[in-house]
């Protein structure tokens, strides 16, 4: 029997046997539950659907009652901006009068400036030969100004080395502590730089500087990453010379950096020095202005 024939068979018999069969009519509707809703629950759905239809019947009423309250107010604004309207009109058409008075004396005015103009223009003709002469002298006062800045600046300069090498002499012979000359030139780095000269005092507890275990002072100078290790003294010979380097390959080996530049400042320094700095790559500079650039 065909497929088709079956189906025909089945549409025939179907209703009567679900009328006459409970146990069939129970399991078709099982079958049929699973794709289509029962009476009760298509009801349940219809009342829930009247009922948001009625909510949003509601809704809508209630938005509409108020936007009718939104144009009520709306238009009895417009009406109190007319009256506002008609009155600035009013203000307008006075003030377009006072206008026309005002042109006139305008008018007026203008032919008086126009006669003041001629006689500025005869002054500015005259002011302008004076400003010339007067930017000569200034030119001159400035140069003169520039001049004896320049003088002061270098009598300073020359004072402060004078300075410098009194207190290295000071130092060296007692008129003075070895601090306080290291504290004036550290206070003219600072003044001259900007910069900020730090002075530590670290223990070396191996002797790797002195050959025995003692403190170990250092001046440093660190600006934008740059690191400066300073040598501030009143006089320097070789073996300080020595020591020096020895001081800092403690601070490069302890504190594990590298030192940008080393330097001596001292207004004494003996020639055998100044050759082993220039082997150990230490600048020396006898006067604290002398810095290059840091």
């Amino acid at each position: 029997m065909e497929i088709e024939e079956i189906k025909e068979i089945i549409r025939e018999q179907l209703p009567r046997i679900m009328q006459s069969d409970e146990e069939v009519a129970r399991f078709i509707l099982r079958l049929s539950s699973q794709y289509y809703a029962g009476k009760l629950e298509t009801e349940d759905r219809f009342d829930r659907i009247l009922k948001e239809l009625e909510r949003d019947r509601e809704e809508q009423s209630r938005r509409w009652d108020e936007q009718v309250k939104k144009w009520e107010e709306n238009e009895r604004r417009w009406e109190e901006n007319a009256k506002r309207w008609e009155e600035n009109d009013r203000r307008w058409e006075e003030n377009f009068k006072r206008w026309e008075e005002n042109d006139r004396k305008w008018e007026e005015n203008a032919k008086r400036w126009e006669e003041n103009d001629r006689l500025w223009k005869e002054n500015f003709k005259r002011w302008e030969e004076n400003d010339r002469k007067w930017e000569e002298q200034n030119k001159k006062w400035w140069e003169n100004q520039k001049n004896i800045e320049r003088l002061y600046e270098e009598i300073k300069v020359l004072n402060r080395k004078h300075d410098q090498s009194i207190g290295a002499l000071g130092a060296r012979w007692g008129l003075q502590t070895e601090a306080s000359f290291r504290n004036a030139l550290a206070g003219i780095l600072q003044d001259t730089f900007k910069v900020k000269v730090l002075h530590i005092t670290e223990f070396d507890d191996q002797g790797e500087v002195f050959g025995r275990p003692d403190q170990v002072e250092f001046d440093l100078i660190i600006k934008n990453g740059l690191l400066i290790i300073c040598e501030i003294k009143s006089s320097m010979s070789k073996p300080d010379m020595y020591a020096f380097e020895r001081k800092t390959r403690f601070y490069e080996k302890h504190h594990q950096c590298k030192a940008d530049r080393k330097i001596v400042i001292s207004p004494m320094v003996d020639n055998k020095a100044k050759n082993l700095a220039a082997e150990l790559g230490i600048e020396v500079y006898s006067y604290a202005e002398d810095v290059e650039r840091i």
